[in-house]
């Protein structure tokens, strides 16, 4: 399960059920949006991915398992052929370059905004209540947020297959499994959350009916794939998108005391608070959530190198996802087993630009050193 060494750390290997990663760095869901209007994987993101497969695991950037759940500019879908075929050049270019990919599914709910949706339809939720704050980043530019339409319970049934569909063309091109993305306020995360969700049906009030939702997801997706190669991400701390609900403890382990009898491939925590945190009492930890689950624990948000390892070494996680790091430093880990310093962090207007700059031109520190 480790290096020879027998103590692990972040360049040890790992065991995540059936695959077999060379280290435990984690590429985490980051969107760039390079997938043009028709939402379909090209090239260029073949190429930013392969440059970066030197991680244990990449998760692809959050895609859209339907148009409905569309709700960022130029971010990639997986509902139709041409998504699917265009995706099947970003795991053909990872698994070359020596690493399993998840593709991550995110529907964004009430964090839509009526310009993505077909016919100009308000975006959805459990229940029709706005994101207080901030604005939706459209096509148009930015525009307020707008008061959801609650989705009709019999509408949910439909949702939870858009998911196993895509989980289906996940598959057809070539990932390794598929992410479900409960977190940061996006849609599932909707349903957990008491702040979101005020439904009065099967899918509303307590606990097991705000966790149904989610649970429905997840066995759709599993006459897919099989749990192991299922991961979850969850958010517990977490403020964006106007998150936070003052039974968060409760909420979130009892999702994860739930999730810990399917055997999933992993549970991805957002635990740092680089994203924004609710402050409603103290933030949650990856210990609470060792505490009540067995399996593969990824921790993410903020970590540096040394407080990774000291995650790992405790024996709270076991992998660590680093986000803002891998978008200027291609070569993360070789820079990590090098004690390399890591490029510049990229310049924030650069994240979501089309094209080449700020995505696929920064330099290995070969390169870097060559040109100097």
């Amino acid at each position: 399960m480790t290096d020879s060494t027998n103590v692990p750390h972040l360049l040890s290997n790992y065991q995540m059920g059936v695959l077999a990663l060379k280290n435990r760095v984690v590429m985490p869901p980051m969107t760039r949006g390079r997938a043009g209007e028709d939402r379909v994987p090209n090239a260029l993101m073949a190429k930013y991915y392969a440059q970066r497969a030197g991680a244990g695991l990449i998760i692809s950037e959050g895609t859209a398992p339907s148009k409905q759940g569309n709700g960022w500019v130029h971010a990639p879908g997986i509902y139709n052929e041409a998504q699917t075929e265009g995706w099947r050049q970003v795991t053909e270019a990872v698994h070359k370059n020596g690493a399993p990919i998840f593709l991550q599914l995110w529907h964004t709910g009430r964090a839509s905004h009526s310009s993505f949706q077909e016919n100009g339809q308000l975006p959805v939720a459990p229940s029709a209540i706005k994101i207080e704050g901030g604005e939706s980043h459209t096509a148009e530019g930015k525009k307020p947020y707008e008061v959801p339409r609650a989705l009709e319970t019999e509408e949910i049934p439909g949702v939870v297959e858009d998911y196993r569909k895509a989980a289906e063309n996940a598959k057809a091109a070539g990932f390794d499994g598929v992410e479900v993305h409960g977190a940061n306020g996006y849609l599932i995360a909707e349903f957990l959350q008491s702040k979101t969700n005020k439904r009065t049906d099967q899918y509303g009030g307590s606990l097991e009916n705000r966790y149904r939702f989610l649970k429905e997801i997840i066995e759709a997706v599993m006459t897919v794939w099989p749990a192991n190669r299922i991961g979850v991400r969850l958010s517990p701390n977490g403020s964006f998108n106007d998150m936070g609900s003052p039974d968060y403890r409760e909420t979130y382990t009892y999702i994860a005391q739930q999730l810990n009898g399917y055997g999933l491939a992993y549970l991805h925590i957002m635990d740092g608070l680089d994203f924004g945190f609710h402050e409603l009492g103290e933030p949650m930890a990856l210990a609470d959530f060792r505490k009540v689950f067995d399996g593969t624990i990824i921790g993410n948000c903020g970590y540096d190198r040394e407080q990774g390892e000291k995650a790992i070494a405790a024996g709270d996680a076991d992998l660590i996802a680093y986000g803002r790091p891998y978008i200027s430093t291609p070569d993360l880990v070789a820079r990590f087993a090098n004690n390399q310093p890591l490029n510049p962090d990229a310049p924030i207007e650069t994240w979501y630009s089309p094209g080449p700059e700020g995505y696929t031109d920064y330099p290995t520190y070969e390169e870097s050193t060559v040109a100097a």
